[in-house]
């Protein structure tokens, strides 16, 4: 199964017609970076499309550029998602089977193209991100945006993204209807130590057996 729109892996075989998570790295990482989150969620079901950002940053790849810049690049980003899931579901995998994750820029190209689609996706997940700018997502969040579960993290002790910035932004998008599960961790700018709550929100997006090893 190939990917045209964006560099991407499948990390393991595809299960066609079955399940996916679609991570999307931070900047400076790449795919290579969540060679480890199939195996430590340990959902078997699950196919993972790791998919790499289209511009290269010191070794790694980025969504975007850096603020103050970041708007047009978050367009063109929003815009490659949109073709991405044109192939991925033209591959067999069908959106309402499907879970959306991203870290750091990952979770801002995940609330802005997640708020956005009227794909019926399973779910969406972002992990120490923020929003570029939440008062038009609100303003332009898709009703299946509003209908779809959502679970965000942030640590009191991120470094990188200030923890009050974007509780902001997340209490704004829950006003405007966005029905965000917000956890907050005492970490810093790192997925840990919120993974066993990811493991059980995707499998309670993708229908699956809690009891699952």
């Amino acid at each position: 199964m190939h990917i045209r729109t964006l560099r991407c892996e499948f990390a393991t075989p595809p299960k066609t017609n079955g399940k996916l998570v679609v991570v999307l790295h931070g900047r400076g990482d790449s795919s290579a970076g969540f060679h480890w989150m199939p195996n430590t969620m340990a959902l078997p079901e699950v196919s993972w499309l790791l998919v790499n950002a289209p511009d290269s940053w010191y070794g790694g790849f980025s969504w975007y550029d850096m603020p103050p810049d970041h708007g047009p690049g978050v367009e063109r980003s929003r815009a490659l998602l949109d073709d991405l899931f044109d192939e991925v579901e033209a591959q067999g995998f069908a959106p309402e089977d499907i879970v959306l994750f991203g870290f750091s820029q990952g979770c801002l190209l995940t609330l802005e193209w997640g708020g956005r689609t009227d794909r019926p996706l399973a779910g969406c997940i972002g992990v120490s991100g923020y929003c570029y700018d939440p008062k038009a997502l609100g303003d332009e969040a898709s009703e299946a945006a509003k209908a779809r579960p959502w679970l965000v993290t942030h640590g009191f002790q991120d470094d990188v993204l200030p923890y009050d910035v974007t509780k902001e932004q997340i209490d704004a998008l829950k006003a405007a209807g966005l029905p965000i599960d917000f956890r907050s961790y005492d970490k810093t700018h790192t997925i840990d130590p919120d993974l066993e709550d990811i493991r059980h929100a995707l499998m309670t997006m993708l229908g699956l057996n809690p009891t699952s090893p």
